[in-house]
């Protein structure tokens, strides 16, 4: 059987089992024009069972028929990839098929899951790809495309986190219900949307991937948007590390304060405890400080607005 190309969850999302029709087994065109694939009893194509219990095939359709859905979440794909991807389509096919749904568009095909394959099949010169149709209202839609994006790890984070933006706004979906669906915890769908209140130009330089999730995390902390902006300048400029970051920030604040007399040096934590306290400031994305002495302390945990304690205070799963 060929190699399954989705992840093993989106295979199980689609019940798909199918597999792409070899050029001497071509299937036969309907009357109205449309190719069909084989009998279920060809080994070919093994349709799989959809939602209401009935039968789901493979057919061909022309690539000019299928148009690329509004509400991909995912908007770059590099022609390196491109260009690799349909080397391999023109050495082995496609070896498993696109989901597609009705357009509104007059005799048009929605992709659902498969834009990366449809692109690379029009440079592979291919003019007709195996696709499985599947009706589906646009929330289903958008959590297919998530689902199967995240399992291939192709989002950028921006991506990732307006994906979950419009389905709790679109949608009026809480961030449970969006981390059952995608399979994240709800902890990881709070943090990657806390990504949007960014400065539209850190955005911008975590998209190109000069400073990571790791240092927006710690710029979200900072409680300023100017401090924000200046800490991506100088972690872009200087390629500075998070530990490097957070330590700049924490000399900034304390240079601020009326009467300070400079940063005071950070009292060293026990490996056990610091690693804890990295971890809660990963949770809850904000500055997190555990004072530790003679196993006893205190656990800060630090926010900016009534809505920073609000997301805080739902991460606590306290009503």
């Amino acid at each position: 059987m060929p190699r399954q190309v989705l992840g093993r969850g989106l295979g199980a999302l689609l019940n798909a089992q199918n597999q792409n029709p070899t050029p001497k087994e071509a299937p036969e065109k309907s009357p109205s024009g449309e190719r069909t694939a084989p009998s279920p009893a060809d080994p070919a194509v093994t349709p799989d069972s959809g939602p209401s219990g009935g039968q789901e095939g493979v057919v061909l359709i022309s690539l000019d028929a299928i148009i690329p859905s509004p509400l991909q979440p995912r908007k770059e794909f590099t022609n390196e990839s491109l260009r690799e991807l349909a080397d391999s389509i023109r050495e082995k096919g496609i070896l498993q098929p696109l989901v597609v749904r009705p357009s509104s568009e007059h005799g048009k095909l929605e992709l659902i899951a498969g834009e990366r394959r449809w692109r690379a099949s029009r440079l592979a010169g291919l003019e007709e790809v195996p696709v499985i149709l599947r009706p589906s209202e646009d929330q289903s839609a958008l959590e297919w495309m998530l689902v199967e994006n995240l399992q291939r790890e192709d989002l950028n984070p921006l991506e990732e986190a307006r994906g979950y933006f419009e389905l709790s706004q679109q949608f009026k979906l809480k961030q449970e219900e969006i981390a059952r669906k995608v399979g994240k915890s709800r902890a990881a769908i709070a943090n990657s949307m806390r990504l949007l209140k960014l400065p539209e130009s850190v955005q911008q330089m975590l998209w190109k991937g000069e400073i990571s999730v790791g240092h927006a995390k710690v710029l979200l902390g900072s409680g300023s948007e100017d401090v924000i902006i200046r800490g991506a300048q100088r972690t872009a400029r200087d390629r500075l590390s998070v530990r490097q970051l957070e330590d700049l920030i924490q000399r900034w604040q304390s240079a601020a304060k009326p009467g300070s007399a400079g940063p005071q040096p950070r009292e060293s934590l026990p490996p056990e405890i610091e690693d804890l306290q990295n971890k809660l400031r990963q949770k809850f994305a904000t500055k997190v400080s555990i004072k530790y002495k003679d196993r006893k302390g205190s656990v800060e945990i630090r926010f900016f607005s009534d809505e920073d304690l609000d997301r805080i205070v739902e991460l606590l799963e306290i009503s």
